[in-house]
């Protein structure tokens, strides 16, 4: 569940962080000179549906990648995860687009790194691997950042027993 609860954490957070990032939005039949702009939505693991991946941009994406339960010699139990987020902007203009994921990206990193912690027991690690998507998919644009988490262990009950 650790993991699941930091997802919820990283969402929350990511989603007051660059609230007031007001990114375009496309807009069928409208007039080239009408832009709309709103904050990226936030979601977890997975969008909603197959055509989301254009029909929700922009958006920032929370995927669980990898889990790892260690103990070294001597050393207490520690659990990491990697979470990666997915950023996916639009426009018309291929600097804009590509400017606008880099921006968001940084904000992110930026604020992760300032707080250090995300709901007062997940702890962020170095290091955070940002890129942005060279290819060409105009007007989308896309890019990511890796991170790595700290996670609280989950403690044997048997072992607890024993030591009582």
């Amino acid at each position: 569940m650790t993991a699941i609860n930091l997802l919820d954490c990283l969402e929350e957070f990511v989603k007051e962080k660059t609230a007031d990032i007001k990114l375009q939005v496309r807009v069928r039949n409208q007039n080239p000179e009408e832009k709309k702009e709103r904050a990226a939505d936030v979601y977890k693991m997975r969008l909603p549906k197959k055509e989301d991946k254009t029909e929700k941009v922009p958006y920032i994406l929370l995927q669980f990648l990898t889990g790892k339960d260690d103990k070294e010699d001597g050393e207490p139990e520690e659990s990491v995860c990697k979470i990666r987020i997915v950023v996916a902007t639009y426009s018309e203009d291929g600097s804009e687009g590509a400017t606008d994921v880099l921006n968001v990206i940084l904000r992110i990193r930026s604020e992760l790194k300032k707080a250090g912690v995300i709901g007062k027991r997940f702890v962020l690690h170095n290091p955070l691997e940002y890129i942005v998507y060279p290819d060409s998919t105009e007007p989308y644009y896309m890019g990511e950042m890796v991170t790595n988490w700290s996670i609280p262990t989950v403690e044997r009950e048997v072992t607890k027993i024993w030591q009582e």
